[in-house]
Formats: C-alpha cells, sequence, structure tokens
C-alpha cells in the first residue's frame, strides 16, 4: 500500500487519481481550496483518506501541512503535483501580473511542495515524484506562450531532480496530457484581459478553438489516472509519460522540428569551437 498527497483533487485529472487510487486500496492525502470541499472528501472517504486546505501560494503552509500529514501518517510514498491554471493569451497581450498568477500555481507551488516532500523521501529513501505537465510543456502554441513557459519550467526542474534523486532511491516522472475533458478549457481557463487585433489570426485563433473543443477533448481522466498508477507501480518507470493521441503528435512534431535544425546547423555548431 501507498501513502498519496496529490494536489488538486476537487475535478479532472487529480479527483481521478485520487479516486483511482482508493480504489487499488492506498490511501490518499488530497488538497482543496474550500473548506466545504475538504468536509465533503473526508465524510466520503473517512478513514481511507485525509482532505486538507493547501494555498498553493502560501509556502509557509506548505511545510506546516507536510509536516502534520508525516506525523500523523507516518510517510509520503507518491506525491503529485496536480494543480495548476490554464491561461490563454498572446504573449504582447500579456501582463506581468498575469503572468506571475500562472507561474505561481504551475511552477512556483510545484517547486516549493515538492522542495518540501524531499527530506522526508531521501530519509526514507524512498519515493516518487509525480509531476502533472501537458503537452504544452514540450511543444509551445501560439496564444499559449505563458502557459507553455511555466509547464516547460516545470519540466526543467524535474528532468534535473530525476537525475539528483535516482541515487537517493527517489523516482521522478512527467505527465504530458494532451486536451482531456477536465475544466481547463472551461471555467478553469484564465485569459489576458488585453485583446491585440493584430494576434486575431494566430493567439485569437487558439483562443477560440480550446474553448470550443470544451467538453470534446479526446482524453479520459479516469483511464488517465489507471496509466498514471500502473507507472507508479512499475519496476522501472519512465521519466515521460505522454497521454493521449495528441499529445503524441505534439511531441512528434517538437522532436522532428528538433532534429531537421540539429541537421541544419551542425557544422555550423561545430565550427564555433576553439580548434
Amino acid at each position: 500500500m501507498k501513502n498519496w498527497l496529490i494536489t488538486g483533487v476537487s475535478s479532472g485529472i487529480g479527483k481521478a487519481i485520487a479516486e483511482s487510487a482508493l480504489q487499488k486500496g492506498d490511501f490518499v492525502m488530497a488538497t482543496f481550496r474550500q473548506p466545504s470541499q475538504v468536509e465533503a472528501f473526508n465524510k466520503n472517504y473517512s478513514n481511507r483518506a485525509f482532505a486538507i486546505l493547501l494555498d498553493l501560494t502560501d509556502e509557509e503552509g506548505f511545510q506546516r501541512t507536510v509536516e502534520q500529514l508525516v506525523s500523523r501518517f507516518k510517510r509520503i510514498d507518491v506525491l503529485v503535483n496536480n494543480a495548476g491554471i490554464g491561461f490563454a493569451g498572446a504573449i504582447e497581450e500579456t501582463s506581468m501580473e498575469e503572468a506571475r498568477k500562472v507561474f505561481e500555481a504551475n511552477f512556483f507551488g510545484a517547486l516549493k511542495l515538492t522542495q518540501t516532500v524531499l527530506p522526508y523521501m531521501r530519509k526514507e529513501k524512498n519515493g516518487h515524484i509525480v509531476q502533472i505537465s501537458s503537452h504544452g510543456g514540450i511543444k509551445a502554441f501560439a496564444g499559449f506562450g505563458i502557459y507553455n513557459a511555466s509547464k516547460f519550467a516545470l519540466e526543467g526542474f524535474s528532468e534535473a531532480l530525476a537525475q539528483e534523486a535516482e541515487p537517493l532511491g527517489i523516482k521522478v516522472t512527467i505527465v504530458e496530457p494532451g486536451p482531456f475533458r477536465t475544466n481547463f478549457a472551461g471555467k478553469g481557463l484564465g485569459e489576458a484581459a488585453k485583446v491585440i487585433a493584430d494576434y486575431a489570426e494566430t493567439a485569437g485563433t487558439f483562443r477560440a478553438k480550446l474553448k470550443g473543443i470544451d467538453g470534446k477533448q479526446e482524453g479520459h481522466p479516469v483511464k488517465a489516472s489507471k496509466a498514471i498508477i500502473d507507472l507508479v507501480y512499475s519496476e522501472n518507470p519512465t521519466l515521460r509519460l505522454p497521454l493521449g493521441r495528441i499529445s503524441l503528435k505534439s511531441l512528434e512534431m517538437k522532436l522532428n522540428s528538433v532534429k531537421s535544425d540539429l541537421e541544419k546547423h551542425q557544422e555550423t555548431a561545430e565550427r564555433v569551437v576553439y580548434d
């Protein structure tokens, strides 16, 4: 049996992971933003799970919360950094305040909670950190740049962490879902307040397309959750887990683009070094 700490369990993939872990017989520590959500979860899953309030911008609260959880439930075997927000808008349209809000939720919150849990995993010489990223954490899209940047940053530190933590018995997996039927493209989607007409055919088209697929996305959250749990329980979990056909296509497009540029500039790259 594993003890899971999962952020953002109120809906979507986070909720599905929590439910699938419980079905497997594991114990779930779930974070929510509303007291009513905490109360309902604890009522539904008494003795099998424990819900807590956690504000991803409250860094001091992270330490207090994790200490309480470990004191009460002894260990955290799996940390799932799932909580985050979507955001659409051209780079020029996005204010610094809007960009910082996205990074607080998608990057700094995950970074701080990871840092807070790591000492306990190091002590046990065991653990698995699962970062819920996106196919947009590998490939950027016009109109999605700030969200892309936050997920690129999440992937960057996680890839380095995987190398640092492996000798300590701690595994890291970056999950890269494509579009899934969650609230992401609906009420969970933030948008740049400023709209510039010159970006209508690029960022504007992306905004409309993203909102237009709400409820029609190809991805099934429950199937995704089971794939994540299977990977966590596998003997040799991979660093990355793409989920969905669109995710596979996005990653393939990015790899082909990088490969093309490498081949085109190989001679130039080799020419600029000391003889």
